[in-house]
Order: C-alpha cells, then sequence, then structure tokens
C-alpha cells in the first residue's frame, strides 16, 4: 500500500507539470492532475490560473518553478502578472513568485507541511500603471506530505496497575503516541508493538498492546498473577509506535511503561506463636508484651496493617492493645493497675484482623488468634488512707490536746502481717500531732478560724502512714478541719477618719461603719454609741442607718480643726465584745462643693472644750441641715 501511494503521488506530481508546460487553451483541460477536479476558472474569464501541488523538503536550486497561469483570450502585450496575498506580498514574504511576462509561478525556498498545508494566493493582471485588468483570481497551492516526523508519545514513562489475579484481558493502560504528518496519509498511520518485557519471568508475554488501539492487556493467567510469588511486583515494557502502518520503511518512537502488580488481601494474618507470656509489677501500667504477626500481604496497604481485640478474658477492661503503625506489631498495655493480691495471673485471648476485609475464599483461621498470659508480680504497697481526705468539724479555740480526728490506713499487702506508724507530713499552721501508733490527732496549738491558713473555713493537713515491709512503703492522707465561728474578735470602727462641714448649714453628717472577723451571728448588726465622756452628746450625735453603719452628725458649727470622737461599738454575739475606739473627725470649711481642712494636730473632744464650744453656739442660730454626707478619708 505504501509503495503504490509513493508511485501514485510521483504520477500525479509529473502530470502536474507536464500540464504547467502545455500551452493551455480553454475547454481542453477537463481534468487535473488525473484527478478529475475541473478547472477552477469562470468561462467569462481569460485567467486560467490551475491548482499547484508542491511536494515539502524539496532541495536546492531554488527558485523552482512548480506552475504557471495564461491569459487565455487576451495576448500580453501591455499587461503584467501580479501575484498577492500569504507567501507572496504578505507574511512568510516572498516565498513564491510570478513572472510578470510568462506567469510562471515559483517557489523561493523548501516547503514544510506540518508548519503550512497549503496557501490561497491571487492573481491579476494590471497595466503598466498598475490598473487592474483581469482577476483577481484565485491559485491554491497545497503542500504534500513526506513522512518526515517520528511518532512521539507525550511522555518518556507511563505507569500503570493490575490488581492481582486479575482475569486475562484485563486491560492496564493505554498507550498514545502523535505524528505531525498528515493525518489522511499512511504517513501518520500508527501501530505499536511491545518489543522487551522486564523481568521475563513466568512468561516473557505476561502483557499484550493492541497495535491499532494501543491497550495493554494481561496475557497471563490468574493463577500466575500472584503477587506474593511473582519475582517481582513491577513490569517494565517498552513499547514502539511506528507510522506508515507498521511497514518496514516506517519511522519510531518509543516510550517504556512501567506495571505495578497491586495487592489484595488474600492471605489473612497470622500470630508468630500460638502463646505468649508476660510478666508486670502490681500498680504499674504500660506496655507489658508486643505480639507478632506474619502477613504475606503489601506492607503499604490495608491488607497488611494489623488491627488486635481482645475477644475474652479482661471483663474489668484492665487491658488495651494498639497496632504498632512502624512493625505491625501487637501493643498490649495495662491501663488500670493490677492486684497481686487479687488476681496472681491473667489469662487473654486476642484476635487480629486486616484493615481491609478479605476476599470471599480467604477467611481468618486458628493462627489469627493467640493466648497472652500475664504473671502479676507482688510488689510492697503503701498504707492506703480511708477515708481519704478525712473531714471533721470543729469549733475554733478549743483547749490545747483535744481530739481532732482519729486517721485509719490499711496495708493492700494482705498476705502479709504489717504494722503501720502515722507521722505529720504537711502542717502549716503547726496545731497538730499524731498519735504514731494509734493514728489519733490531737491539738497543740489554738485552732484560729481567722488564721490566714485556714481558707473558705477549712484548714488542711496531711499526713503518713508507713509499714514496715522491706523495703518500707508509705501513703499518704488528707485530714480536712472545718471550723466553726467563736465569738473572738470585738469589732471595731471603719473608717478611722470622718469629715463634716464647720458651718451647720452645710454637710454635717459623716458615715462610719462597723467591722468584724468573725461571723454571723458573732458580728452584725452592730451598735456604735458615742463615748461615755459627758458633753458628748452636745456636739455630736450618732444614729443608726442600718446593721452594719451609723451616721455622726455635727449639731452646732466649730471652728475649723481635728477632733478625736471616742465611739463604743459592740457585736451581736453571746456574749457580744465591745471596743472603744476614736475616730478623727475633720471639721473642713466647704465653700462652692469643695472641703478645706486642717491639716494640724487633732484637738481632743473633751468636757472643757466642748462647754467652749457650746458657749459659742448660743451666740449662733441653729439650722438643721437635710443634706446626705459625702464621706471623705
Amino acid at each position: 500500500m505504501f509503495v503504490w501511494s509513493v508511485v501514485q503521488r510521483k504520477k500525479q506530481q509529473q502530470d502536474a507539470d507536464e500540464w504547467n508546460r502545455q500551452d493551455i487553451s480553454g475547454g481542453k483541460a477537463h481534468d487535473i492532475l488525473g484527478l478529475g477536479q475541473k478547472l477552477p476558472y469562470r468561462s467569462k474569464r481569460s485567467l486560467l490560473v490551475p491548482p499547484v501541488i508542491v511536494t515539502e523538503n524539496q532541495r536546492p536550486p531554488f527558485p523552482r518553478i512548480i506552475g504557471r497561469v495564461r491569459n487565455n483570450h487576451h495576448p500580453l502585450r501591455n499587461h503584467i502578472f501580479r501575484l498577492t496575498g500569504p507567501g507572496a506580498d504578505q507574511d512568510p514574504k516572498g516565498l513564491f513568485t510570478i513572472d510578470i511576462d510568462t506567469g510562471d509561478v515559483s517557489v523561493s525556498r523548501s516547503l514544510d507541511r506540518e508548519a503550512i498545508d497549503s496557501y490561497q494566493l491571487e492573481v491579476s493582471t494590471t497595466d503598466f500603471s498598475g490598473n487592474l485588468i483581469e482577476g483577481p483570481a484565485i491559485l491554491m497551492i497545497t503542500v504534500m506530505d513526506q513522512n518526515d516526523n517520528r511518532p512521539i508519545f507525550k511522555e518518556t514513562r507511563y505507569t500503570g496497575e493490575v490488581l492481582e489475579g486479575s482475569p486475562t484481558g484485563t486491560t492496564v493502560m493505554t498507550m498514545t503516541a502523535f505524528d505531525a504528518d498528515d493525518p489522511g496519509t499512511d504517513n501518520a498511520v500508527l501501530r505499536y508493538n511491545i518489543v522487551r518485557q522486564s523481568p521475563d519471568k513466568p512468561s516473557p508475554n505476561m502483557f499484550y498492546i493492541d497495535a491499532e488501539r494501543g491497550d495493554i492487556v494481561t496475557v497471563i493467567s490468574p493463577t500466575l498473577l500472584d503477587r506474593e510469588t511473582l519475582p517481582t511486583t513491577r513490569y517494565e515494557l517498552e513499547i514502539v509506535a511506528k507510522d506508515m502502518a507498521g511497514s518496514e520503511v516506517g519511522l519510531t518512537g518509543t516510550a517504556t511503561a512501567t506495571i505495578t502488580i497491586t495487592d489484595k488481601n488474600d492471605h489473612a494474618p497470622e500470630f508468630t506463636h500460638p502463646l505468649f507470656e508476660a510478666h508486670v509489677s502490681e500498680g504499674s501500667t504500660g506496655v507489658v508484651v508486643n505480639l507478632t504477626v506474619d502477613d504475606r500481604d503489601d506492607p503499604a496497604t490495608g491488607a497488611w496493617r494489623a488491627m488486635y481485640s481482645i475477644i475474652s478474658g479482661d471483663p474489668a477492661q484492665r487491658f488495651e492493645i494498639q497496632t504498632n503503625p512502624d512493625n505491625n506489631e501487637g501493643m498490649l498495655s495495662v491501663v488500670k493497675p493490677l492486684d497481686y493480691e487479687s488476681t496472681m495471673f491473667h489469662t487473654l485471648y486476642i484476635r487480629v484482623e486486616n484493615e481491609d476485609p478479605l476476599v470471599p475464599d480467604v477467611g481468618y483461621g486458628p493462627s489469627s488468634t493467640a493466648t497472652v498470659r500475664v504473671t502479676v508480680e507482688d510488689i510492697n504497697e503503701g498504707p492506703v488512707f480511708f477515708p481519704d481526705p478525712l473531714v471533721v468539724t470543729r469549733v475554733e479555740n478549743i483547749p490545747v490536746g483535744s481530739v481532732v480526728a482519729s486517721l485509719s490506713a490499711t496495708d493492700p499487702d494482705t498476705l502479709e502481717i504489717q504494722s503501720i506508724r502515722y507521722a505529720v507530713l504537711h502542717d502549716p499552721a503547726g496545731w497538730l500531732s499524731v498519735s504514731p501508733v494509734k493514728g489519733t490527732v490531737n491539738t497543740s496549738a489554738s485552732l484560729d478560724r481567722e488564721s490566714p491558713y485556714v481558707h473558705d473555713n477549712r484548714y488542711t493537713a496531711v499526713f503518713t502512714a508507713t509499714d514496715n515491709g522491706i523495703p518500707p512503703a508509705t501513703g499518704t492522707g488528707t485530714l480536712i478541719i472545718h471550723l466553726e465561728d467563736y465569738n473572738d474578735n470585738a469589732p471595731y470602727v471603719v473608717p478611722s477618719v470622718a469629715r463634716v462641714c464647720e458651718d451647720a448649714h452645710d454637710m454635717n453628717v459623716a458615715i462610719v461603719g462597723g467591722w468584724d472577723k468573725d461571723l454571723p451571728p458573732n458580728a452584725a448588726p452592730f451598735k456604735i454609741e458615742l463615748g461615755k465622756q459627758p458633753g458628748l452628746d452636745k456636739t455630736w450625735k450618732v444614729t443608726r442607718v442600718n446593721s452594719t453603719h451609723s451616721q455622726i452628725m455635727l449639731l452646732h458649727s466649730l471652728k475649723k480643726a481635728n477632733y478625736q470622737l471616742p465611739l463604743l461599738i459592740t457585736d451581736s454575739g453571746v456574749p457580744p465584745l465591745s471596743n472603744n475606739t476614736e475616730v478623727k473627725v475633720q471639721v473642713c470649711i466647704c465653700k462652692k462643693n469643695k472641703m478645706h481642712c486642717s491639716s494640724a494636730h487633732s484637738h481632743s473632744a473633751s468636757l472643757l472644750g466642748l462647754l467652749a464650744t457650746l458657749l459659742l453656739t448660743l451666740l449662733c442660730k441653729y439650722h438643721p441641715i437635710h443634706i446626705m454626707p459625702q464621706i471623705q478619708n
């Protein structure tokens, strides 16, 4: 077929050259190049412009005549030929030229069909002044293809996968090459072939490629396509694509196809031993044994990765098992401490499975289960307090030596007879002592609820209990004493400084309050009253505002000074506690809502001073003030 195509095209070119050399007259040429194409000219036109076929890749010399344009009706006396269009006066310029006298069309250099496969030009005749006489007429130049391009694969290496055990004829991948030659000719018709397989075991023909489509399919039987028995899981095929429909003269291109045999879960994991043993000290946690398994599947897949489970022997869920991702081993751990005195041995039954399900015809056998025997080793454990913490309630200030609590600790090593001794570990205020043998806690100092070591009425101490084992073991326990309040703190007045205005017309009232470290009912309500000195009630008046505060009122004007006012405050405890205190009252000059107070030493509110003040007051008119006081510290 290829030889015929070459001969046929050569014959067409010879016919075209011969036709161009003839003096063609209108009506004699019915076909062009033996193709049955009629002359593309109008009957009224005198320009004869036959199509031209030029073979690509022609060799010099150039320019070379490829065709001729004739004027059939009018002899060219004062007329000249003109050629325009792409390839003539447009890019690529100068590729084609026309003899202005004879109409011969020439090509100036070699053509490349893969760059431009045809050119459409226009031929016309003009006079010497450039005026159009005839045309324009179309000149079609077609570039004939040569097989000058090899098939090219888009990539040099292709990858594909096929599942082990796949049926014969399973498509793995498709190879595709491209040929830049004319797709309408055999120059671009490709055929594919496998020229090499590596390795060539168990058969050199494990795969086949469809010559026309490039599909690679399996030839090997499903039984032999076993990933676990093949010499490798990766095969390389050298693929050749040849044009000219695969004939011997065709050009070739090559690429490599890498095919990976992928795994399916056709092998169940199996324990390497039916019995595993572990030893663990009581009271400890962590990994105690690593369980090993064999699995012939691909380690990079879920068909190999193992999942372990405890199917029996752990009702209290003291154990757990996890998979080590690095080696697929099962790491059996103790998560709840074991007790030797309760159980010396634990027998666990472990099952292993894959992340991926097994194929239907494969199941888990006896080797997918194993027994783990865990032996608990005895250690000397520290005594345990009960309850922990121990909470008791006591009133503060109970006599020194009073019993606060009795500690109780037991030794978990019940199979041994051991004695226990108690000691104080942490007693922040130093209030307590403990009997080493009996565990009785007594006060060694007074309990004070108002101490900074007491928080939310609770005092916390820590004790130890130590056995006489070898080596000795110690346990700790906490004692929390809830302290009830006792009225052991007298109240006091706050603030210690109060301000009033010297003029009774201005703000002459100050607010003071009571404060007590004790708790109700040993604190508020407070009773605040003037001291017992005679005559105080002539100048000052104390009245109750609420259960915690009272107001001090200046009854008549005083000069600007500081006065020490004696007060008596009493709480509501049983029995109540009182406190004699003094409040510095600053009598200030008040103008425009500002108070100007003295910084001098205070004057004692004595009887003589008060009498003198009373005489001055008689000279003034008393005006009661109803403005709420502003407290100034």
